[in-house]
């Protein structure tokens, strides 16, 4: 029994360890739950006109905003499901009461890109947003070509000379030129907590097993 007993111990504390680390991806994946439950209610909230005063705590407010682009614009690289690559329109947009803010007009395909678009006036509904998509292994912007490989929304601003500020339109009146809007979402919102929790579950029943058959092996030695 005492050759047996640090490995019991070690087996069971250790399966312990995992099987709360899965719980508690359990319990994170309920707060997620929560939290998107709640952004997309807001998402889908009653817009209301642009604040005077804007900062990130403000993602996902849904806006109405009216006035007109100034035909310079920033072409991020993306694709959809339906129509493959292509490019996300970033205008620069005068709101009707002088502000120079960033608008996200939705999608175009590649061959639609060189289309001349100069200024047109809208009227946007859509949400404030702060995209988190440049990370340390996204390329910087090719300048020459003006193609983005994220919305970066202070970089943005700096070359379009707004507020940094972004819209990403849902709904747009007047001419659109082509571009389909692309709105907010949840579906962009991570939620792999069910997968942590099956895999720490896992390897709490991996270390299990191990824990047996070691106990197995020390009670066939002969003394």
């Amino acid at each position: 029994m005492r050759r047996i007993l640090f490995p019991l111990i070690l087996g069971i504390v250790g399966c312990a360890i995992l099987i709360q680390l899965g719980l508690w991806q359990l319990r994170r994946m309920e707060w997620k739950e929560d939290m998107i439950a709640r952004i997309e209610t807001g998402i889908d909230a009653d817009p209301v006109p642009l604040p005077a005063k804007i900062d990130p705590s403000m993602k996902y407010l849904p806006v109405t905003v009216s006035g007109t682009t100034t035909g310079a614009e920033i072409d991020v690289l993306s694709h959809t499901r339906e129509q493959g690559g292509g490019y996300q329109v970033v205008s620069r947009f005068i709101t009707d009461d002088g502000r120079a803010i960033l608008l996200d007009r939705g999608f175009v395909p590649q061959d639609l890109r060189h289309v001349e678009r100069g200024p047109t006036r809208l009227v946007v509904r859509g949400n404030l947003h702060w995209p988190d998509e440049k990370g340390s292994a996204t390329p910087e912007p090719n300048l020459d070509e003006n193609i983005w490989f994220a919305r970066d929304v202070p970089a943005m601003a700096e070359a379009l000379d707004t507020e940094p500020v972004l819209v990403v339109a849902s709904f747009v009146e007047g001419n659109a030129q082509g571009i389909a809007p692309i709105p907010v979402a949840v579906e962009g919102i991570p939620n792999n907590h069910l997968s942590y929790a099956v895999q720490w579950f896992l390897i709490a029943a991996t270390w299990a097993g191990m824990t047996v058959a070691l106990i197995w092996r020390i009670r066939q030695r002969k003394y």
